[in-house]
């Protein structure tokens, strides 16, 4: 661990097995169980955990916006859309790459990016 650093996130999820079952699916996230009302996450890039809320994280709402990276922008997206996940911004263009937002089965905003 690093001193000061961000070590661990956390995100709500109204439906922990859903949310467990789509990250395990499109992204390969690993997952213990402590209780019935969370969850925590590895093999992520940083480790942190779902925790069981009826709330949801969307950037028009002010959250922060997680962004997955890709090598293969359509893949993933399909992968998403596959696993229950919902498109919430198309894909778009910026200065080096492109990324489109998606939302969980929970209805939480993510993001994916590509510099392919």
């Amino acid at each position: 661990m690093q001193h000061e650093k961000i070590n661990y996130l956390e995100f709500p999820a109204s439906d922990l097995a859903k949310v467990k079952g789509f990250f395990e699916t499109v992204f390969a996230f690993e997952f213990t169980d402590y209780g019935p009302e969370y969850t925590a996450f590895n093999n992520a890039g940083i480790d942190g955990g779902f925790y069981y809320s009826k709330n949801v994280m969307a950037t028009t709402k002010g959250s922060a916006l997680v962004v997955f990276y890709s090598e293969n922008l359509a893949e993933t997206q399909d992968k998403i859309i596959a696993a229950g996940g919902k498109v919430v911004v198309e894909t778009f263009e910026f200065p080096g790459g492109k990324r489109f937002h998606f939302s969980d089965p929970c209805g939480n905003e993510f993001a994916v990016w590509s510099d392919k």
